[in-house]
């Protein structure tokens, strides 16, 4: 996908996201605002029933009730109008505050002013009827009394009495209203029997109380229709600057994530686009930051990839060409020199003369010959004829080659390979890198030492060591041992230490046929060269320990 179609993507994505967010919190807003509408409702139908209750439960009737009724209105904005069940009018709070009364809406509530009687525990249903009855014969004379004063216009101070009963008094006692005394209004047969019809009846305090209510109708304030409101009243609506703000800081935070995204996005390609420019133009230095974890981390991280691959070859292809003009210069100007010397008589044209030309040629052949093999094998395009074949034929063939070479230098030359190792390999590869390391360890092998070629399997992998008894190669010299030209004794030129790429040839067959080629060294005791090779399918014969030497 094209990181056109990608940025399109990802914007619909955001628009989709700020738009889905934008409705998520209107919706939110609206659910909380009418909930808190409802519980705002809902607590001041409360607060107005109970302020309605509280006159009634304290006058003894609903005269004078419109100061409350009107207070009720200015705290809660609340339109208040009370009735009677029966409709008669008590108090509107339009009225009260000099309007016209509108159109009243749907009741909202009912107001019972009659007073919850709390009797104590009891031990028979007997014993509860006859404080019920009390609590009546109370009632009726303390509700009358309140009303009384109430309707005289003096001040009222009530208290829970017996049972909640109200208790009215007052500093100025009117001389229309007789003050109740115990026993002015005793318990009365009616009552008695009334209230025994609840002594089986399951729920005996709500029988009680039911009852207390019927026989206190006369004397208690009517019960009350509350309407709030007024009809067509405009619902509420829904704020708008709380969506506003959320659609704005949703706009916000789109706008600022694109000015991000692109600054993210821009800012490493034109960084690349910088290096790439400065790398076409031959700075191979350049690099480009990566990091995080996207695609454009892994662009850079392969861009730098790329780089370092483009630099790397170049100082290959550097040190190979200044390697090659190194070692063919000097050759090349001795030949230059004897054959301007022949031409111009200054030296005779003799047989030991021309035989040491001939070989300098054939050196300077083998190098060429050497580096076109090396450059195949590193381009891929090095020819192997494959098939299965045993190491211990190939370690037979090259000790076979260098046999005579070993004679003359004093050094016995053995094989060690007690049982068959099959490798799928080119032979005629694997015996050439077998022969170049033994011809390194003849050379650097002195009189009377031991050169090793041993085919053994490791761990379900054939290996081939070729071990020697020579001079050995210091530490720090080991890392360098498969660079081209390099030898491990600088003393050692093209005629008795090789072309010097030898082992870089060995090792890139031996990685060609995925195996892998190492050396290990003792100063003064030795090296070993250890070839690991894909063993044949099939062949996972573990190899025990060698004999101590065969010969063969």
């Amino acid at each position: 996908m094209s990181f056109r179609l990608r940025v399109l993507g990802l914007l619909v994505l955001v628009a989709l996201t700020a738009t889905a967010a934008t409705a998520w919190l209107a919706l939110r807003q609206a659910n909380r605002q009418v909930q808190e509408a409802v519980s705002a409702g809902q607590q001041e139908v409360s607060d107005i029933v109970d302020g309605l209750r509280g006159y009634g439960y304290a006058h003894g009737t609903w005269q004078g009730a419109g100061a409350t009724v009107l207070q009720l209105a200015r705290r809660t904005g609340q339109r208040i109008q009370v009735l009677t069940e029966s409709g008669a009018p008590v108090a509107d709070s339009d009225t009260l505050a000099g309007g016209e009364p509108r159109p009243g809406s749907r009741p909202a509530a009912l107001v019972d002013a009659r007073p919850t009687v709390r009797l104590p525990h009891m031990g028979t249903p007997w014993e509860s009827v006859k404080l019920m009855a009390t609590a009546i014969a109370s009632y009726r004379s303390s509700a009358p009394y309140a009303a009384c004063l109430t309707g005289a216009g003096v001040p009222v101070t009530v208290r829970p009495g017996l049972y909640g009963i109200p208790q009215a008094s007052t500093g100025h006692r009117p001389a229309q209203c007789a003050e109740p005394t115990a026993g002015n209004d005793p318990q009365t047969p009616q009552d008695v029997a009334r209230l025994r019809t609840c002594e089986q009846v399951p729920g005996l305090a709500a029988c009680l109380q039911r009852i207390f209510n019927e026989r206190t109708d006369a004397v208690a304030p009517a019960r009350l229709v509350v309407r709030l409101g007024y009809r067509n009243e405009s619902p509420p609506t829904l704020a708008a600057a709380p969506a506003a703000s959320a659609a704005a800081g949703v706009a916000l935070a789109v706008v600022l994530g694109a000015l991000l995204l692109g600054r993210a996005v821009l800012r490493p390609v034109r960084a690349m686009t910088h290096a790439a420019t400065a790398l076409g133009d031959g700075d191979l230095g350049q690099r480009v930051p990566a990091s995080g974890r996207d695609e454009i981390a892994e662009l850079a991280a392969a861009f730098n990839r790329m780089a370092d691959s483009l630099q790397a070859a170049e100082d290959r292809q550097r040190r190979l060409t200044g390697d090659i003009a190194h070692e063919l210069r000097t050759p090349l100007a001795n030949l230059r020199g004897y054959l301007e010397a022949l031409r111009d008589g200054v030296v005779a044209p003799t047989p030991d003369l021309l035989a040491s030309l001939h070989e300098e040629t054939l050196l300077q052949q083998r190098i060429v010959d050497d580096l076109h093999d090396l450059a195949l094998a590193e381009a891929g395009a090095l020819t192997y004829h494959r098939r299965e074949v045993d190491l211990r034929d190939v370690l037979d063939a090259a000790r076979t080659a260098h046999r005579g070479q070993a004679a003359a230098a004093g050094v016995a030359l053995v094989t060690e390979a007690p049982r068959p190792v099959p490798v799928t390999a080119d032979p005629d590869r694997i015996r050439q890198v077998v022969g170049n390391l033994v011809v390194n360890a003849l050379r650097a092998t002195g009189r009377d030492g031991r050169v090793t070629l041993a085919a053994l399997t490791r761990r379900g992998r054939a290996v081939i060591e070729v071990r020697d008894t020579g001079t050995g190669i210091p530490a720090a010299d080991l890392p360098h041992l498969f660079d081209r030209f390099w030898r491990a004794d600088p003393a050692r030129g093209r005629t008795t230490g090789g072309s010097g790429l030898g082992l870089a040839i060995a090792r890139q067959i031996v990685t060609d046929h995925g195996g892998t080629v190492e050396a290990r060294s003792t100063v003064g005791a030795g090296t070993t060269f250890t070839i690991t090779l894909p063993a044949a399918p099939g062949h996972r014969q573990e190899a025990a320990a060698p004999p101590p030497s065969d010969s063969r």
